[in-house]
């Protein structure tokens, strides 16, 4: 798996280059920490929009992943985990090779132990709110995901 930094001198260049430039491919903040039992993992990147409702990524995750990552576009809220033990369980079973999370996740020392790549902005106790399900959320299946990543993610 090539590095971060490789693959950013490739697609991208310095930082003057990518503020002036194509957007297509960007970079995320080193805000995320490391959850999952594979520090480094990559693959395709598919976008699930949520907010304190993780309906849409049980959904996704109960799909077949084929390699891909998970990007849960939480809008960086810290109120609830977006993700647990039990959809950790789901994307190992379904072939996903990680998930990103623009929030918290929860369960955190059983998802050290799962063959999942896991990054989250941090860790709450607190499910998220399943009754907020049929209040307006938005899934999208797109090689875009949080700030413009896209294709062969690299994590």
């Amino acid at each position: 798996m090539a590095q971060t930094a490789d693959l950013c001198d490739k697609h991208i260049g310095d930082i003057a280059t990518y503020l002036a430039g194509d957007k297509s491919v960007a970079v995320l903040p080193g805000v995320f920490k490391c959850y999952g039992g594979h520090k480094t993992f990559s693959g395709p990147a598919s976008t699930v929009k949520c907010h304190e409702c993780n309906t849409l990524v049980r959904k996704a995750l109960e799909g077949p992943g084929e390699g891909r990552v998970l990007v849960v576009a939480g809008g960086g809220g810290l109120r609830c985990a977006l993700v647990g033990d039990a959809l950790g369980e789901l994307g190992v079973k379904h072939g996903w090779a990680g998930i990103v999370v623009d929030g918290p996740i929860r369960d955190s020392q059983a998802m050290a132990g799962m063959a999942l790549g896991v990054k989250a902005l941090g860790t709450c106790p607190l499910k998220s709110d399943k009754a907020a399900a049929d209040q307006g959320q938005a899934q999208t299946s797109s090689w875009r995901s949080i700030k413009g990543l896209t294709g062969a993610a690299s994590w």
